[in-house]
């Protein structure tokens, strides 16, 4: 039965070529109740008179015949229709969304704008309309607005309700997802949780905006009005406790009580849909809009009393999202007060994500302005410690030499007194005597000037040069020889660069080889001596070998005689050890019976 004339069944819209309709005659066939006949007022809601049941219903229309003119083509724009539908136009069917009692497919979650052919609308006569449909419940469904008017005039009408229903609801979702994975990247790397809170409220908010636009879920109902209401609770209590971490105030009880009415939303939501009772769902958000206002004097004490500016901005948003709530749910959950057809929390939710990217940024610049008066200071503590420790550099660097020029004095003092002093003061024993030897003088002179000279040498810097330190001791000690008669074999060969070696080293590698040279020309009666010098750098560790060869009559023989040359050998091998050489003194079989000093030396490469 068509619901009266046309006039009563359309009204004129505001939009030229457009009309409206009013109500509709419905046959209504909810599960569990019987058929109801009736007129129905557009926008109708299916849940609101049927709460918790599915069931179906076929509306039928009766248009007006002058609505449009003949020669333009001619459309029809619904919204809310669900949950799937099928349009007959003059008991022709023009349109088909879903299959009827497919579960499947939500028409709902579009508006849908239906071009109707010229060749079935009638000349002169009202057009019918009829719209059949079936619905799942707990599902927003039903018939909501029909306008019937030119295709040209619907269209646009029709793209500027998607942009603003179905765009809107997917930049929100990709927003959601992109600062959900920021957040959730931030809280990985620094552990903070007002960025773990916001990843889970953003990345929860992200189904709720999908379902939105997504009208073929692989998620069957009313598992996927579960998922949907438990991930909305969850964004709504989790974005109440992310204002309370970027505030910093975070009251125990407060907490507490954010989780309970979050865990008690969420179980209400299961139990909602599970028992097919919408009720409970309903209840789960009068809670969760209670505890927004709860939280909603922190903020107001946080941008009017302490001056926050954060905050003014928290309580602007929190101020539109409770308003944006308590619409959603007195209008279009509880259909009070005329009831409405489109829901504001998502555009109000919207400006958390702003915030975030705001708080992100302003973080963000706070480091880098921390880093850089870190950095600043740094420099400033780095050059001040500098200064210091080129200050304490120079002050031991001064010490150094102070301690170099003292133990330098040191060593000459103790080589004179060691080496002249002792030689003196055996010539004081010899000069004292009643009839002092001439010989014996003479010996004790000459050893105390050739003391002397080599405490003189071992001044100059050649102690990384150990041929020089040998030339200057055969200058030393070549007049003597020749003196002696004694002839002087030098055969020195080529040395590498040797690492420097201290001043008291080449003294006493001096000293064993005077010694040496002194036993040759007192005691060996020999009449030559071959010097023989070299580097073995295979050796392990690498190393100077000295060798010098008399043809004399080799090592002592008399008791006296072994004493004495006994007592020069301890010296010498006492000043070998104490510069790591290894001494060796053997009898020379190949050089008629002479003697040979052997001294390896080890000596690195610098």
């Amino acid at each position: 039965m068509l619901a009266g004339t046309t006039a009563h069944a359309a009204k004129p819209s505001d939009t030229a070529g457009i009309v409206g309709v009013a109500y509709a005659d419905a046959t209504l066939e909810p599960d569990g109740l019987p058929v109801e006949q009736r007129r129905v007022t557009l926008p109708f809601r299916w849940d609101h008179e049927f709460p918790g049941r599915g069931g179906r219903a076929t509306y039928r229309i009766d248009l007006p015949p002058s609505a449009v003119p003949r020669d333009e083509p001619a459309a029809l724009l619904m919204s809310g229709v669900g949950s799937q539908v099928t349009v007959s136009f003059n008991d022709a069917l023009v349109a088909s969304y879903g299959t009827l009692g497919d579960p499947g497919h939500d028409a709902s979650k579009s508006n849908l704008l239906v071009p109707v052919a010229a060749a079935l609308r009638r000349e002169g006569q009202a057009q019918s309309l009829v719209v059949r449909t079936t619905i799942q419940r707990q599902r927003g469904a039903g018939l909501g607005n029909v306008q019937y008017g030119t295709e040209g005039a619907l269209s646009a009408l029709y793209r500027s309700q998607q942009n603003w229903r179905n765009t809107s609801a997917i930049v929100y979702a990709v927003s959601l997802l992109l600062m959900g994975g920021l957040a959730g990247g931030l809280w990985l790397r620094q552990r903070d949780a007002l960025y773990g809170c916001f990843a889970l409220a953003a990345l929860s908010g992200v189904a709720r905006n999908l379902d939105r636009v997504w009208p073929d879920v692989p998620v069957s109902w009313p598992l996927w009005g579960a998922v949907v209401a438990v991930c909305y609770a969850c964004h709504i209590g989790l974005i109440a406790r992310f204002v309370l971490l970027v505030l910093e105030r975070n009251p125990p009880w407060l907490v507490r009580s954010i989780h309970a009415a979050l865990a008690l939303s969420v179980a209400l939501a299961c139990a909602s849909f599970a028992f097919a009772r919408p009720l409970l769902w309903t209840a789960g958000l009068v809670i969760l809009q209670l505890t927004s206002i709860v939280c909603l004097p922190y903020v107001v004490h946080g941008a009017l009393i302490a001056r926050r500016r954060i905050a003014a901005v928290l309580m602007a948003a929190g101020t539109m999202a409770i308003l944006a709530g308590a619409h959603d749910l007195l209008l279009v959950r509880m259909g009070l007060f005329g009831g409405a057809d489109y829901t504001l929390t998502p555009h109000a939710m919207f400006f958390f994500v702003m915030i975030l990217a705001g708080l992100v940024v302003e973080r963000y610049s706070r480091t880098v302005d921390d880093y850089s008066a870190l950095n600043a200071n740094l420099a400033a503590r780095v050059a001040e410690r500098e200064d210091q420790l080129r200050a304490a550099f120079e002050t031991m660097r001064q010490q150094q030499q102070t301690q170099a020029v003292l133990l330098e004095r040191q060593r000459i003092m103790r080589e004179i007194h060691d080496g002249v002093g002792s030689q003196l003061v055996g010539l004081l024993n010899v000069v004292t005597q009643t009839t002092p030897d001439r010989v014996v003088v003479e010996e004790h002179v000459k050893l105390a000037l050739d003391e002397m000279r080599m405490a003189v040498d071992s001044l100059q810097p050649t102690h990384d040069d150990l041929p020089t330190v040998l030339a200057t001791l055969r200058y030393r000690l070549q007049p003597r020889l020749d003196a002696a008669g004694i002839e002087l074999v030098w055969d020195v060969a080529v040395m590498p660069a040797l690492a420097p070696f201290a001043a008291q080293a080449a003294l006493q590698l001096q000293r064993i080889l005077l010694e040496a040279f002194t036993n040759v020309l007192k005691h060996a009666r020999a009449t030559r001596i071959v010097m023989h010098a070299s580097w073995h750098g295979d050796a392990t560790p690498p190393l100077v070998r000295i060798v010098l060869t008399d043809n004399g009559r080799g090592l002592p023989s008399a008791p006296g005689e072994a004493r004495h040359a006994g007592h020069g050998i301890a010296n010498m091998r006492s000043r070998a050890q104490s510069i790591g050489a290894q001494l060796h003194i053997e009898t020379a079989s190949d050089a008629g019976g002479g003697t040979r000093l052997r001294l390896d030396w080890p000596c690195a490469l610098p």
